[in-house]
């Protein structure tokens, strides 16, 4: 009698793409948190420096998360399918907290300061991203993690949801790097030619948050990283071809 199978390794390369990728990030949002500390006053809610909890949030949430959240099929490659759906889930689920306090924190600011709302493209995009990326939760919960949906159903949306997932990611990176643009531009002007410190940083920091998106997308379209199949879901798999393609048994 065969035993259960054994877990399937992960390719020698992921583990450091992995680690080089969490390096990034975690370089990407203490980078923030230092730019926002060293040149802007550092953070507090009650104050004219409540816009910068915007940049972190944003940073933390909708980047640093959301690109977890989407590596938790090739980090956990092992684990019970529930399980990985479930952290991939909360991760959006921190990723969307901290990004509402950022939106929250910068329209305030704005009410507070008597500025104008919406009218950059660096705001356009960044409610388009945010509206995109809690629908694509919504619809993922309701398909993937909320009972009652089809195998069929999930089958034929997966595709669609892993593109959106990818698209939004890197969205948001673009998005944070104009904003990040339009904070130097608007906070130094003609000073941003001359190479001040702070421009220099920034641009630092605008490089390493497209290195983090690349390593991240990278890791995703490797199909030999992919996540392999476990019993249970090739059995599922087999069923769903068998019924769609007509080819069960008493077809024959």
């Amino acid at each position: 009698m065969e035993g259960p199978a054994s877990p399937a390794p992960a390719p020698g390369a992921l583990p450091y793409y992995v680690a080089f990728s969490q390096l990034l990030g975690l370089i990407v949002v203490a980078m923030t948190g230092a730019w926002l500390g060293m040149y802007r006053g550092g953070i507090a809610w009650e104050s004219a420096l409540q816009f910068n909890v915007h940049p972190l949030c944003m940073i933390i949430g909708l980047v640093f998360l959301q690109g977890d959240a989407l590596l938790v099929y090739r980090v956990f490659r092992n684990e019970a399918k529930r399980t990985t759906k479930v952290l991939h889930g909360l991760l959006h689920v921190f990723a969307f907290v901290i990004a509402l306090v950022g939106l929250v924190a910068v329209f305030d600011h704005h009410r507070k300061e008597g500025y104008a709302d919406l009218y950059s493209l660096h705001s356009w995009c960044g409610i388009l991203v945010f509206a995109l990326f809690f629908v694509q939760w919504l619809v993922g919960f309701s398909f993937f993690l909320f009972p009652g949906a089809s195998f069929s159903l999930r089958s034929r949306y997966r595709p669609q949801h892993v593109f959106f997932g990818a698209a939004i990611f890197l969205l948001s990176v673009a998005t944070a790097l104009l904003g990040l643009k339009e904070a130097l531009l608007f906070e130094l002007g003609t000073k941003y030619s001359t190479f001040e410190p702070e421009g220099v940083l920034a641009n630092v920091l605008g490089l390493l948050l497209a290195a983090f998106a690349t390593v991240v997308l990278y890791i995703l379209t490797r199909a030999d990283w992919k996540r392999p199949l476990q019993a249970e879901e090739q059995a599922l798999s087999m069923d769903f071809k068998t019924l769609t393609e007509g080819d069960s048994p008493s077809s024959q």
